[in-house]
């Protein structure tokens, strides 16, 4: 395991610990030292312990036995030709990237993650809200709960809403697992074997596979940098008769574009003329500025699904999001997700609820907004730099969309990087289109200031 270059206490620990692991000193088997002897020992704090084990049970060399401690579950291996000729064979498709995404490898540098940083997010303090939800509701931890979810929450969406000039009741708003889910959902009740499905292309690849699964012929509508490109948003309406489209109108990923208000306005005009209904994602919606236009404001969702989520702003693991649309297709699709799930998690509701109800939770969406401004101003400074062109320079984003110099395949220097320890996040993923060769890779803009990646480019060069 190779140590990151802002090296923590835990992280030395991590790496410390993997070393004996692959000399043998603690074979395959052995318990480790319980946490307090571990802390005793090493003259440090149980929780810096804590995070070290947790380090190594995610990369699998360790596992936790109930009421035993700690365990090697195996060896670490110092080079793995099989599994990395495996890794390059998969051709850096949806479901792979999507797999790379949810691991921990404290060794590699993940330049196409998708979330921010765990510690931009620490400040949300999970830990405290766990008594006060028990306390408040503790028969939610045993039995499902309301199809549309938890009410109180529902209500406090209604306000975020608001915020956003949305007018929405309770009754109008569902609450899912995360965005994900929502999507799901919508496309359960309106697509069939071979109907039509619109999407930003460049655009949000699970999506896509979602929508593949489903069996759906999927058209991409290019994105300009002021959002959808609108001549062929109507060529393909009036070709395909499509009843949905797909689209990102704040933060749009992986563009980092914005649809601008002349564009939502036409969006809608086109939307009445030939019966379509646009699901917004506005999945990034707490990481950018609340005056930006948004589709489901001007629609006031009419002929909107506006679907929301807390994973970049809170929490990925609590897993929950929402969507928003008019009452008679919210109770549909709440059935949808009674059939599919029976029900999202009151208890991880409820959770969420205790943080955004706190006055806390503006402050730190303020701090997370002010830190990506930082780091986008660092990033599209290092992007530059390499000779980069940047599709849209955005001055608070968490992706930034760019093409370096020399490399008009990006799948190719993908699997390149990958051999020096650097993942990218190629543009043909992000297109319905993949088999076409792209210059574009999405980069992370709280990791382009790591030395790493200028090393990787020299090296591959």
């Amino acid at each position: 395991m190779i140590r990151r270059e802002k090296t923590t206490l835990s992280d030395s620990m991590a790496d410390n610990l993997a070393r004996q692991i692959e000399e043998g000193v603690l074979p395959v088997g052995s318990k480790l030292p319980s946490i307090r002897e571990y802390a005793e020992a090493s003259g440090c704090s149980k929780n810096t312990v804590i995070s070290a084990f947790d380090i190594l049970t995610a990369n699998g060399l360790i596992e936790p036995r109930r009421g035993s401690g700690f365990f090697v579950s195996r060896l670490v291996k110092a080079t793995d030709e099989t599994e990395e000729t495996s890794t390059l064979d998969r051709a850096m498709d949806i479901v792979w990237l999507m797999r790379e995404q949810l691991q921990v490898k404290p060794d590699v540098l993940n330049l196409g993650e998708g979330f921010p940083p765990v510690e931009w997010l620490e400040e949300t303090r999970l830990d405290q809200y766990h008594q006060r939800v028990v306390r408040t509701g503790v028969a939610s931890l045993f039995r499902y709960g309301s199809r549309y979810g938890y009410a109180p929450l529902r209500q406090s969406l209604q306000q975020k809403l608001a915020g956003y000039e949305i007018e929405a009741t309770p009754s109008q708003i569902v609450l899912t697992h995360g965005a994900n889910q929502a999507m799901d959902m919508v496309i359960r009740y309106f697509v069939k074997p071979g109907d039509t499905v619109l999407v930003d292309d460049p655009g949000y690849y699970p999506l896509f596979g979602k929508l593949k699964l489903s069996g759906a012929n999927i058209v991409g509508v290019p994105r300009d940098v002021d959002g959808p490109n609108i001549q062929k948003l109507e060529e393909f309406l009036i070709t395909y008769r499509p009843r949905l489209f797909f689209t990102q109108s704040v933060g749009q990923n992986p563009t980092a574009t914005d649809t601008s208000a002349a564009k939502a306005h036409r969006i809608l005009q086109l939307a009445e003329v030939h019966d379509l209904t646009v699901v917004e994602n506005d999945a990034l919606a707490d990481l950018r500025p609340r005056s930006l236009t948004r589709i489901a404001t001007l629609d006031q969702l009419r002929r909107t699904i506006y679907i929301g989520s807390f994973a970049k702003s809170v929490s990925a693991a609590l897993r929950v999001g929402f969507l928003a649309c008019d009452a008679s297709l919210a109770s549909d699709l709440a059935d949808v997700k009674m059939l599919t799930h029976v029900s999202s998690s009151e208890y991880c509701e409820r959770t969420l609820d205790a943080i955004i109800s706190d006055g806390h939770f503006l402050r730190h969406t303020n701090h997370l907004q002010d830190k990506l401004h930082r780091a986008t101003d660092v990033a599209v400074n290092a992007l530059t730099k390499l000779g980069a062109e940047i599709f849209k320079v955005s001055d608070q984003s968490l992706y930034l969309w760019a093409s370096l110099p020399g490399y008009p395949d990006s799948m190719k220097l993908a699997e390149a990087l990958i051999k020096h320890g650097v993942i990218l996040a190629p543009g043909a993923i992000f297109s319905p289109r993949s088999d076409q060769a792209s210059a574009y890779c999405r980069f992370n803009v709280a990791y382009l200031a790591d030395k790493r990646f200028a090393a990787a480019l020299r090296d591959v060069a």
